[in-house]
């Protein structure tokens, strides 16, 4: 991978929580035996000897994570999960890979969505293969996650997922309905984007957060009311069935020999997983809750890749050449949210307390999951369709580059 100009080490230290940026987290035990998220072979008897986390320091020694025992003892027990998903963003094709892989797993999954059936944000993917989902034996409904004990009256579920509240106000009602019906697992999607801008990258479990950003408001509130719990901060994420553009952005410029506009550098480092790698991690918390409850994982990939990396790779997997301009948005006067798909900065994240407590190995391998991600691009006709660049017309025109007619 010789477009990707930096990596993350092999993760081999954990990180210790600041007790002024993260919420109270109970001692952490490791796994010292690697499951396959979709084996259903073995069940874990957990014997762990507690080692608190230092509270001043952000890294810390591999030691730091106590030794646990891991028991094989017969089947791994079948439990019933709620997943509240969200009705857009990048975040709802979590809940899909989720979903089916608990289900590929023997699990009971009922997969609650934001607003109603017929809406036309469903017209979208993933819900329109959420026939994938029932398929399986799965379940799907819709409704206000606010009226989560009314839409699923009298149901008892061992695990929930909220893929879908950013604060409390929205979060809080399925939490408490939770608490109240008896749920053992409180899962939360929180979001790496909470991190405060580090001048030590890359961020790690503990580092300091947003003490006012609704996520981390969210993660205090579990952390208080439930005996389980874990939350799971994403990053940028591509595969099949994602609704926001990531590699598609590239992908759309590259295929019309148009210039890739990338801010700064192109040196800046970012995290982008594929989904599937979400969605193991989140079922490794599910069948193996003691491990996973109380503590906050960073739900990424283990390598970094930088802006002009991405652009080489995506042109790689089209099999096509790719010019990539670089500017400063300031001086162009545009900004650069809305000019380009990733943060104008260094933003990634390591998994390094999902490697050590869950025993979890990433499986991206950018250079040959944009060769997939392409192949559909191509096969839903978006390198045919008819589109405007308004906003890389005018950065061009204003760094006096041709822009292609």
């Amino acid at each position: 991978m010789a477009a990707l100009a930096s990596s993350s080490s092999l993760l081999h230290s954990s990180s210790s929580f600041n007790s002024s940026s993260a919420p109270s987290i109970s001692p952490v035990s490791r796994i010292s035996l690697k499951l396959p998220s979709s084996s259903l072979s073995s069940s874990l008897s957990i014997s762990p000897s507690f080692l608190a986390f230092s509270l001043n320091s952000r890294r810390v020694s591999p030691n730091s994570y106590s030794s646990t025992v891991v028991q094989a003892s017969g089947a791994v027990e079948k439990k019933k999960v709620l997943i509240v998903n969200t009705n857009s963003g990048g975040h709802a094709v979590i809940g899909f890979y989720f979903a089916k892989e608990l289900l590929g797993s023997g699990h009971d999954v009922t997969v609650l969505t934001v607003g109603e059936e017929s809406s036309d944000k469903m017209k979208k993917t993933p819900f329109t293969r959420f026939s994938e989902i029932t398929g399986a034996g799965g379940r799907t409904v819709w409704g206000n996650p606010a009226d989560v004990g009314k839409i699923l009256e009298g149901e008892v579920f061992d695990a929930v997922l909220d893929n879908n509240g950013k604060d409390l106000d929205s979060v809080s009602p399925v939490a408490d309905w939770a608490k109240s019906s008896g749920v053992k697992q409180f899962l939360f999607i929180s979001s790496a984007g909470i991190y405060k801008p580090t001048d030590e990258p890359p961020h790690v479990e503990g580092d300091a957060v947003k003490a006012d950003a609704g996520h981390v408001l969210v993660e205090k509130y579990i952390s208080e009311i439930f005996g389980n719990w874990a939350s799971f901060r994403p990053q940028y994420m591509i595969g099949s069935g994602n609704n926001k553009d990531c590699e598609e952005w590239f992908f759309d410029r590259i295929v019309r020999g148009r210039p890739v506009l990338i801010p700064g550098s192109g040196m800046q480092l970012t995290n982008i997983s594929h989904v599937r790698d979400l969605s193991s991690m989140l079922t490794l918390a599910v069948q193996n809750p003691a491990a996973a409850s109380g503590h906050i994982f960073n739900c990424v990939s283990d390598r970094a890749v930088t802006l002009d990396g991405m652009a080489r790779l995506c042109a790689k997997a089209a099999g096509s050449s790719v010019e990539i301009v670089h500017y400063d948005p300031k001086a162009v006067g545009v900004d650069a949210k809305k000019a380009f798909p990733f943060r104008n900065m260094h933003f990634y994240a390591e998994p390094r307390a999902a490697n050590e407590i869950l025993g979890w190995s990433a499986t991206t391998n950018l250079p040959e999951d944009l060769k997939e991600r392409y192949e559909e691009y191509v096969k839903i006709g978006r390198d045919k369709k008819e589109m405007k660049f308004e906003l890389d017309d005018k950065i061009l025109e204003s760094l006096k580059v041709p822009v292609a007619a």
